[in-house]
């Protein structure tokens, strides 16, 4: 991703988790716990997060793998990284790489589970395709990668951004996936099942 982009989220880490809570009645808390139950991931096993951000996701799936398990935060901002490790810095299974999603820098069949939490539509044109494909490449057989994103918010505020956020994939691809992001991870997973969380205001969907 570009130099311009990701000073964009350099700034925008600064401000993040006040976004996002005007969007979720929960401050993430219990969304994050239902998203790291879904990995069905266990003690032992190794989690991967990308785009992680300032992190969210990174707690309720340490606690999941335990003291033997390691959870991966990867995202290529190091402003949203720095807010990541402000909040794992007392978790030692929690490890952070800076890196870009379409070209992960780890071997084949590594994770027993990847999530990516309210970013995937950040993710432009063909760079969705290729993170899909890196995604498969790096998950161990049979085991699920976890999408959770935002419905179309209800605050007027939030929507607009959310649309503008949408929009910043180009108009064609930000319609496509709006309306037709099942259709979208079934070319590439097998199975896919779309669950709605207890807040009604995100989604989840498991791929295998």
């Amino acid at each position: 991703m570009g130099k311009i982009r990701r000073n964009y989220y350099d700034l925008f880490s600064k401000f993040y988790d006040r976004f996002i809570a005007m969007h979720a009645t929960d401050g993430q808390g219990a969304l994050r716990d239902i998203l790291a139950e879904h990995t069905a991931a266990g003690p032992g096993d190794i989690v991967l997060d990308i785009c992680t951000g300032t992190g969210a996701a990174l707690r309720p799936l340490a606690a999941r793998v335990e003291n033997t398990g390691v959870v991966v935060g990867l995202d290529f901002s190091s402003g949203m990284l720095r807010a990541a490790h402000e909040k794992t810095r007392s978790n030692a299974r929690v490890c952070l790489v800076q890196a870009d999603c379409s070209r992960l820098p780890f071997k084949t069949g590594v994770f027993a589970a990847i999530t990516c939490s309210h970013a995937f539509y950040e993710l432009k044109g063909k760079t969705q395709v290729k993170t899909i494909e890196e995604i498969k490449r790096c998950l161990l057989p049979g085991k699920p990668f976890l999408m959770m994103e935002h419905e179309v918010p209800e605050n007027r505020l939030v929507r607009l951004l959310f649309y503008i956020r949408l929009m910043s994939m180009g108009r064609e691809r930000a319609v496509q996936i709006l309306k037709h992001e099942l259709v979208f991870l079934k070319r590439h997973f097998r199975h896919v099942k779309k669950t709605t969380t207890i807040t009604g205001r995100s989604k989840i969907y498991t791929c295998i």
